[in-house]
């Protein structure tokens, strides 16, 4: 992929599939919530915030750059249409001056693309996962079904150029708001589990699920019959 290619085109899942190792799909949907802006709540908090819970995998020692500032920058970069690490890193270093320091970056001591790359492949995909999709249902407008009840989808889908030689192509279900096409979960499914095993752990992250009709293929329910009865306060 040249250069010019990765900053082209729209941007959707699969195009994230360089830096899908430990990158969740989840990041290219903050599209449709920054396109938005004028509807998002006044009290979201900002993504920094979101984000500083999360552990840093790196030794404190020698750190230049907090995790909260490169992930910042990243999904920056990625939003922009910057979709690989080296994509990622000339994103950075090509920003103004007078935006750096808003990212937390000294103009004259950018992240490289080693240390994006090396932080990102080291970090919890999982949480990663769980601390954006919070951030992002922050600040989707709230909407309802014809019914007045919130509506959530759920699907799986393999995303197209993660497979490699000795690794199978990697297995998403993501919970998709409905009246605001925002991503508010998604988790790995990978060998050891399935859809309908991951099920329940996906839509945990996303809270409080009274007054909501979920769409999802029945063979998510196949194994677990109270799920449904649960997720509904009935049991």
């Amino acid at each position: 992929m040249t250069s010019s290619e990765d900053h082209q085109g729209s941007l959707r899942h699969d195009d994230l599939s360089e830096v899908s190792h430990a990158r969740p799909a989840i990041i290219a949907d903050l599209i449709p919530v920054l396109c938005t802006g004028s509807d998002r709540p006044r009290t979201a908090r900002g993504l920094p915030a979101a984000l500083a819970e999360l552990p840093d995998p790196r030794s404190k020692r020698g750190v230049r750059h907090r995790l909260t500032v490169v992930v910042t920058a990243a999904v920056c970069a990625v939003v922009a249409g910057y979709r690989s690490y080296t994509a990622i890193a000339e994103w950075v270093a090509d920003a103004p001056d007078t935006t750096a320091p808003a990212l937390g970056i000294a103009p004259d001591r950018r992240p490289s693309e080693a240390m994006i790359r090396r932080l990102l492949q080291a970090m919890d995909p999982q949480l990663l996962t769980t601390a954006i999709g919070v951030w992002i249902g922050g600040r989707a407008t709230a909407g309802t079904s014809p019914s007045g009840r919130r509506a959530i989808a759920v699907d799986g889908k393999s995303l197209r150029g993660s497979r490699t030689t000795d690794t199978a192509a990697r297995h998403v279900m993501a919970a998709c708001d409905q009246a605001s096409s925002v991503i508010l979960a998604s988790t790995d499914v990978d060998g050891k589990t399935n859809e309908i095993t991951r099920f329940g752990p996906l839509l945990d992250q996303i809270g409080d699920l009274r007054d909501t009709d979920i769409a999802a293929g029945t063979r998510h329910y196949a194994r677990d019959s109270d799920r449904p009865l649960a997720l509904l306060g009935i049991t």
